[in-house]
């Protein structure tokens, strides 16, 4: 999909400087999908502790099924 942004050129630079991507495209995807993963795994660490796990599980015992 065609996008025309007004980003940062610097940002853009440093981003293919430090993530050695031969594009700035390559530069922008790899930012948002990091970003995508990183807002994952904050909803993930909101459940901590709000999990009870089961202390007679046999995780051994369910991989043989």
């Amino acid at each position: 999909m065609p996008t025309n942004l007004a980003l940062d050129d610097k940002l853009i630079v440093e981003a293919q400087t430090l993530g050695h991507h031969k594009t700035k495209k390559d530069a922008v995807n790899t930012a948002i999908r990091e970003y995508i993963a990183h807002k994952k795994q904050m909803e993930i660490i909101k459940l901590f502790g709000k999990i009870d796990f089961d202390p007679n599980y046999n995780y051994k015992q369910a991989r043989s099924k």
